[in-house]
């Protein structure tokens, strides 16, 4: 019986796409703006096979060849950077862990830290659409529920995808002047899965099935209920996931010892405060190129990386060897003795494997487009002309995007 439901909703979303070039558009002051994330989606999990409601939307929308995530290219600081414009490293989200002198210690399951408005610097999208006079909503996104617009739910990773979809469909099937102009809607899963198992494994793979199959179910449901004619609906990833074999680890203690520098942060970006008395001792050590990373005075960093100037970075910023994690010791001989393949991102946004996914369909985007690479910061000056807002120095800019609209 499910099966016959989806596919009666897969039709009905074929029907709309092919006829969608007759619908007259809604006139853009009563569209709205549906900004959609798949975490750790990358772009090329595109066109295998496994995302046909993907593979379709972005035949028919537009497609960017990829979007270039910013530094560090973790979870919170590439969803905070694409509804504000900013760098990480201007809006104070500089990484998934980190410390303020005045604020304390901030993790991803802090969930007072992450309540805490004081962290999040800039104004994401949703505060700016709602100063002038549009509703928002959000559907789960990293600041959401510090910032929060007037419709939103805080984070809950039990929630299921059928549920997410419904809400949200709701939402944007309210008349005018109730409905939101713009709306938030984030999937998680499948970046679950890559760093259990590997982007490629069969696990994964049917994550990926499931997040094609939920966007199907969105656009079948707006199609049927009309909002879709009047929507323009943006899907991108925060960020890729590359493989990380078993055996390709670095111990942090092997880096510097504790008694010189202590740890900040693990993983991929890997950060030190050298302890009082053994700055010197700890520079020597870390700095410079080494076998699987690289390590800087964070003033110093590359500057493609636009990194290093907030407070919360630490004094010394390393990072990691695509494909390879700096772990504790005790997670380095799990790693060995299970011998799985996982994934990681964190790495170079210059790597392919941390490329982000980019694909837009509505009434204001042209039709059967691939436009060049971009970086994340321009999402954000799409947004507000999407939405009628005039521009504002951030970041990014929209120029990069000027071949996606009609």
């Amino acid at each position: 019986m499910k099966s016959i439901i989806r596919a009666a909703f897969l039709s009905l979303f074929v029907f709309f796409v092919s006829s969608c070039a007759t619908v007259a558009p809604a006139p853009s002051a009563q569209r709205s703006v549906l900004l959609v994330s798949i975490d750790g989606f990358r772009p090329d999990y595109l066109g295998r096979g496994n995302t046909p409601n993907l593979d379709r939307i972005a035949s028919d929308g537009v497609r960017a060849e990829w979007m270039n995530p910013s530094f560090p290219t973790l979870t919170f600081p590439n969803h905070y950077t694409i509804v504000t414009g900013l760098r990480p490293d201007h809006h104070g989200i500089v990484h998934n862990t980190m410390s303020d002198a005045e604020l304390g210690p901030f993790s991803l399951g802090n969930r007072e830290a992450v309540s805490n408005i004081k962290w999040w610097i800039g104004e994401p999208i949703w505060v700016a659409a709602e100063a002038a006079g549009m509703k928002s909503a959000s559907m789960f996104w990293p600041g959401s529920e510090a910032k929060h617009p007037s419709e939103w739910r805080a984070w809950d990773e039990k929630y299921p995808y059928e549920d997410r979809v419904n809400t949200v469909v709701a939402w944007l099937q309210e008349p005018m002047g109730k409905r939101p102009r713009f709306a938030t809607l984030y999937f998680d899963y499948v970046d679950h899965e890559a760093h259990s198992s590997g982007p490629f494994s069969d696990k994964t793979i049917s994550e990926i099935k499931r997040v094609d199959a939920s966007i199907g179910d969105l656009f079948a449901k707006m199609s049927s209920n009309g909002s879709l004619a009047y929507t323009d609906v943006i899907i991108v990833s925060d960020h890729g996931m590359a493989p990380v074999p078993p055996t390709h680890g670095v111990v942090v203690d092997d880096m510097v010892s504790r008694e010189w520098a202590k740890a900040i942060t693990i993983g991929q970006v890997v950060t030190f405060a050298p302890n009082a008395g053994f700055e010197s001792q700890a520079r020597a050590k870390l700095l410079g190129k080494h076998d699987h990373y690289e390590c800087w005075d964070k003033g110093s960093l590359p500057a493609r990386f636009h990194y290093g100037t907030s407070p919360r970075i630490p004094a010394i910023v390393c990072l990691m060897e695509t494909g390879w994690d700096a772990v504790t010791r005790e997670s380095m001989a799990k790693r060995i003795e299970g011998g799985v393949t996982r994934g990681s991102h964190g790495f170079d946004p210059a790597s392919p494997e941390m490329h982000a996914m980019f694909i837009a369909v509505g009434p204001d985007f042209r039709s059967g487009t691939v436009i060049p690479a971009f970086d994340n910061v321009d999402v954000y000056p799409l947004l507000r002309q999407l939405l009628g807002l005039p521009a504002e120095k951030r970041d990014g800019s929209i120029d990069s995007l000027r071949g996606a609209l009609k």
